[in-house]
């Protein structure tokens, strides 16, 4: 017997004949799984990375613990190799950048603004690029001195005996960052590139999860 099937709508009229099963379409069910996780994943991330700011080692092993899921479940769960690859990839660089942005963005719109001296600045270059740290004093208040890297924004566009307007966090888990330099910042191509990231990683979860095959 031939494999087509055909139908009959109640008023008689034959329907178009049906050539084997169709592939069922992703319920909701499925669409709300891959865009929960899809959010939930990079926010985790994310939040690792601003976690190790603060606190190094438990930032990490949220970080890595999240990474790890990440490809087991887009890979082995939902048996998406290459997806899999490309969520621990981003996720990887997205963490790296996302704790630079988080620090910056915290900094720039929650820290208390301070008049400061530039005291020293120094550039322990290895041979391998600049790496430069600023000593940094109140010039008001309690006079207060800080020892500041690359990672507090101190970049080789001050000089020592220049007075700079530095950003000091109100709950004292930061140290101050120095303020942008002219033109595009460091830190608003962090920003940029961690944005990136993110959305690179929430699709690639999402796709894997849309094209599961279990």
């Amino acid at each position: 017997m031939s494999g087509n099937r055909t139908t009959t709508d109640p008023g008689g009229a034959p329907e178009a004949a049906v050539r084997g099963p169709r592939r069922p379409a992703a319920g909701p069910r499925k669409l709300f799984g891959s865009l929960m996780w899809a959010v939930l994943l990079p926010a985790l991330m994310v939040l690792g990375a601003g976690l190790a700011n603060w606190v190094m080692w438990a930032g990490v092993v949220v970080m890595l613990a999240v990474v790890a899921f990440a490809g087991c479940l887009v890979g082995g769960v939902w048996s998406r190799a290459g997806a899999a690859t490309l969520v621990c990839v981003s996720g990887f660089a997205l963490m790296l950048f996302a704790g630079p942005a988080l620090y910056d963005v915290y900094m720039k719109t929650a820290g208390d603004p301070v008049a400061a001296v530039v005291t020293e600045l120094t550039d322990d270059n290895d041979g391998q690029g600049s790496d430069w740290h600023c000593a940094v004093a109140e010039a008001g208040g309690d006079h207060k001195k800080y020892e500041l890297s690359q990672q507090q924004n101190c970049f080789g566009g001050v000089e020592a005996g220049e007075r700079i307007e530095i950003r000091e966090d109100p709950l004292g888990l930061f140290p101050p960052r120095m303020p942008d330099g002219p033109g595009h910042s460091d830190a608003e191509i962090s920003a940029e590139i961690a944005a990136g990231l993110l959305l690179l990683t929430a699709g690639t979860v999402f796709y894997g999860g849309q094209r599961r095959r279990s």
